[in-house]
């Protein structure tokens, strides 16, 4: 195997990586910054406000991709790692 296939297969890794995570952390942003704001136009500082919901949303958004993310990740494996593997 040579340096330019491990670097080939790494890069796909880290861009299935970004896929599969990006709707998960694009929902904790968007509900950490609307809980902020609330939190900032009525002055309520409290730390489990922020936790709660975040976390809430993110199970939902977990349960809803997981199909996406699991076939994602298996195409992954099955196009690259057992192609590798049976190609040597």
């Amino acid at each position: 195997m040579t340096e330019a296939a491990v670097l080939d297969i790494l890069r796909q890794a880290l861009w299935v990586a970004l896929v599969v995570s990006t709707p998960i952390l694009a929902v904790a942003l968007v509900v950490g910054l609307a809980i902020g704001l609330v939190q900032a136009l009525t002055s309520v500082q409290e730390m489990t406000l922020t936790f709660v919901p975040k976390l809430g949303a993110i199970l939902v958004v977990f349960w809803i991709t997981m199909s996406f993310s699991g076939q994602t990740l298996v195409r992954f494996y099955q196009d690259q790692i057992i192609a590798m593997v049976g190609t040597r």
